[in-house]
């Protein structure tokens, strides 16, 4: 009855409702300088108090390349592709664009402020998963769905972590790295190790992770085993680097639910999140609507 409760007031206000306190802190990369507590209002980004990250995010279906029909493609697909390498290169571009504005950022407070630059903490997300799904005709309910959306985010976020290991290993780890290096490098490994799909030998972690279903990433959508290959790779590459150099940021990616800056960048879903409807009606603030229609379908 109270988990009800609990479900019903996160779903009612359409925010965050709760957060699992051992999970979250299972993964923190620098527990030498606190617990995560908490979270900011969308919940995108869990770190230490008095710190912030600034974000940015990647269109997917800018990645999406719409090939010839196949006798091949399952039926109710259409046979498309991911371009893995310039996702990877968008994601290695931008953790160096977001490293660089955290020195230009300005912040709200002097404690902020000194804590954002001990940490580096960058924010590099996602947007419109929903539509590249959809427009592959993959459902966004279903275990090939859940695997190409795990396969997209270890990706990203491997590649961020080794461009940031890149980073330092010109520039310096970043400030409180050394006192947090072994937790950190624990971390590192752990995702490592879901990401080639691991289901055992996880370092220190009260629960056991969900690690990417390779199985279920299918060969002929979206590049699936190219996106497999690539998320493994791109661990590797971040810990080798990362056990030489460190890292230059603390945390390198979070998904944000995108939802005003989803409309900027022309995309037909946010974050992580699947379409509300096909047809949308946005109320504006100074009075009226307007009507968003999904182009993907």
């Amino acid at each position: 009855e109270l988990w009800d409760k609990v479900s019903y007031a996160a779903w009612a206000c359409a925010d965050p409702g709760i957060q699992f306190h051992t999970t979250i802190n299972d993964w923190h990369t620098c527990p030498a300088g606190g617990e995560i507590r908490a979270s900011n209002p969308c919940s995108e980004y869990m770190f230490l108090d008095d710190t912030a990250c600034n974000l940015s995010s990647l269109n997917l279906m800018a990645f999406r390349k719409a090939g010839p029909a196949s006798s091949s493609a399952a039926v109710g697909h259409q046979n498309s592709s991911f371009d893995v390498p310039a996702f990877e290169h968008a994601v290695r571009l931008w953790t160096i664009v977001l490293e660089i504005s955290v020195m230009m950022a300005q912040f709200p407070s002097k404690e902020i402020a000194q804590l954002s630059y001990d940490y580096r903490t960058l924010g590099l997300g996602f947007a419109n998963l929903g539509g590249l799904l959809m427009s592959a005709g993959i459902p966004y309910d279903s275990r090939e769905g859940r695997a190409i959306a795990g396969a997209i985010s270890a990706l990203m976020t491997g590649a961020a972590y080794s461009a940031s290991a890149e980073m330092a290993g010109e520039l310096g780890a970043f400030p409180e790295y050394a006192a947090n290096s072994d937790a950190m490098l624990r971390v590192i490994r752990n995702h490592a190790r879901a990401a080639r799909g691991e289901t055992a030998g996880y370092e220190n972690l009260s629960t056991p992770p969900v690690p990417l279903d390779l199985e279920a990433i299918p060969d002929e959508l979206l590049s699936g085993r190219a996106l497999a290959e690539a998320a493994g790779r791109v661990w590797d590459d971040a810990l080798s680097m990362g056990k030489e150099f460190g890292f230059r940021n603390a945390q390198a990616t979070v998904i944000a639910p995108t939802g005003t800056i989803g409309l900027v960048m022309d995309c037909d879903t946010t974050g992580v999140e699947p379409d509300f409807a096909l047809v949308k009606f946005k109320t504006l603030a100074g009075g009226g609507y307007f009507k968003i229609i999904n182009r993907c379908v």
